[in-house]
C-alpha cells in the first residue's frame, strides 16, 4: 500500500520542485552561467498594516542546511509586516531547485500560525487548544500542530503529531464512545471512561449526544461526583440556538450545585468571533478549522540582487533589504546599506552561515515572542 505523499527524501534532495527550476538550472549550466544573488522571500513589498506570523522557519532552514549559502531570517514567532522574512546570499544555482519547497514551508505554517494566534487573542484567558488535524492531509498534521503551539495555543489533539514534535497530545471523548453505548445510556459511557482511562487524564465528560446540554451535565454530575473535572458542550451549529444562553444557563446549574469547580468547555465550529462572545462565560476551547484551514501566507522568492548590482521584476523592489521593528511598533522595511528608524531593531538574523546552522528552535521561545509581539503591534485589536 503506498499513499500520495511525497518522501521527505524528495524534498531533501530537491526534487520536490516545479520543472521549471530543474529546466532553469539546465540552462545555466548548458550557458556557463551561476551568478552570484542575492535572494528575499516576501509576502508584500510594502508595510501594510495587517500584521501576519511567521513560522515553518525550522523546517526552512533544515532545507537550505548544507548548502553552500548564507540565510538570514526573521526569529520565528514574529510578526512581519512587509518587506523580506528570510533572505538568501549565495550561487543561485546552489539553491534554486530548493524555491518550491522553501515557500511552502514558510507559507503554509505562516497561514496556520497567524490564525493560531487570532484564536489566541480573542481568548487570552481561557484554555484554547488546537482540533483541527482532522481537516488537513494526515501527512501534515505535525506541521498543523507544531504552528498553532507558535501562535500561543494551549495544546492540540493528534497523538502522531506529538510524537513528531515531542509534545504530548490531549483529548477526552467522542460522540461516538457514547453511541456505542446507546441512547439513555449515557453514564455508563462516563463510569465506563472513568474507570478504563489513566488517571493522569482530566475526566470531561462530553454532554450533547442525545438530549439537552443541561440534562446531560447534570446526570455526568451526579455520575461522576467529585471526579468530574469539566463538561465539553460540541453541539452542532444547526442545533446550537443561542450557544451563549445555554452556557451561561449550564454554568448557572453547576454554581446552584456549590460545583463551580466543573469546568465548561467548548467546541465545533468555533473561531476568534465565538471566542469572544463565549470567553467570559465558558472556561476552554477547542478550535479547529479556523486554524488548521487557514490560508497559506502567499509568500514568493524574488531575486533582488545580481553580482553586487540591484536587480528585480516589474513589481518588486530591487536591492538587499532589512526590516525593522521601532519602539512603537511599527514595522519598517529600507536598504541594508541604508541606516535604518533611529529607534528601530533589526528584524533579520542569521540563520544559516556557509551551509552550517547556526540558530536553535524553541517553540516556547517563538509563542512567547508571538504574544509579546502582537501586544507591541496590536494584533487583530478590536473594540470590545
Amino acid at each position: 500500500m503506498s499513499f500520495d505523499v511525497v518522501p521527505p527524501e524528495a524534498i531533501e534532495s530537491g526534487r520536490a520542485t516545479d520543472a521549471y527550476f530543474e529546466r532553469t538550472e539546465t540552462t545555466l549550466e548548458f550557458a556557463g552561467k551561476n551568478p552570484r544573488v542575492v535572494a528575499e522571500v516576501t509576502a508584500d513589498q510594502f508595510p501594510t498594516g495587517e500584521f501576519e506570523l511567521l513560522a515553518g522557519v525550522k523546517d526552512a532552514a533544515h532545507l537550505l542546511e548544507g548548502l553552500p549559502i548564507d540565510v538570514d531570517a526573521m526569529p520565528e514567532g514574529s510578526l512581519f509586516d512587509g518587506g523580506p522574512v528570510l533572505r538568501i546570499e549565495g550561487d543561485y544555482r546552489d539553491f534554486a531547485r530548493y524555491e518550491t519547497s522553501l515557500l511552502g514551508f514558510l507559507s503554509h505554517a505562516s497561514g496556520v500560525a497567524t490564525a493560531a494566534l487570532e484564536a489566541r487573542r480573542a481568548a487570552p484567558d481561557s484554555q484554547v487548544l488546537s482540533f483541527g488535524a482532522r481537516h488537513v492531509h494526515p501527512s501534515i498534521a505535525a506541521m498543523v500542530e507544531r504552528s498553532a503551539l507558535v501562535g500561543g495555543l494551549d495544546g492540540f489533539s493528534h497523538l502522531a503529531a506529538g510524537d513528531v514534535i515531542g509534545r504530548e497530545a490531549g483529548g477526552t471523548m467522542p460522540h461516538a464512545l457514547l453511541i456505542c453505548f446507546g441512547r439513555g445510556n449515557q453514564e455508563a459511557a462516563w463510569r465506563a471512561y472513568d474507570d478504563a482511562v489513566d488517571e493522569s487524564v482530566p475526566r470531561v465528560a462530553l454532554c450533547d449526544t442525545y438530549s439537552d446540554e443541561k440534562d446531560e451535565v447534570l446526570r455526568a454530575i451526579d455520575e461522576l461526583g467529585d471526579d468530574l473535572d469539566s463538561v465539553r458542550l460540541d453541539t452542532t451549529g444547526s442545533r446550537r440556538g443561542d450557544f451563549r444562553h445555554i452556557v451561561r444557563e449550564i454554568r448557572w446549574e453547576l454554581d446552584a450545585r456549590d460545583r463551580r469547580d466543573v469546568d465548561i468547555f467548548l467546541s465545533g465550529g468555533l473561531g476568534p468571533t465565538e471566542l469572544r462572545n463565549l470567553r467570559d462565560v465558558a472556561d476552554g476551547f477547542g478550535v479547529g478549522s479556523h486554524v488548521s484551514n487557514a490560508d497559506p501566507v502567499d509568500f514568493a522568492l524574488d531575486i533582488v540582487e545580481v553580482e553586487g548590482e540591484p536587480a528585480a521584476k516589474r513589481g518588486k523592489l530591487s536591492g538587499k533589504k532589512d526590516v525593522y521593528r521601532t519602539r512603537d511598533g511599527g514595522h519598517h522595511v529600507g536598504l541594508a546599506a541604508r541606516p535604518g528608524p533611529t529607534d528601530g531593531t533589526s528584524l533579520l538574523d542569521p540563520l544559516i552561515r556557509d551551509g552550517e546552522l547556526v540558530r536553535t528552535f524553541s517553540i516556547e521561545d517563538a509563542a512567547d515572542r508571538a504574544l509579546d509581539d502582537a501586544e507591541r503591534v496590536g494584533f487583530r485589536e478590536r473594540a470590545e
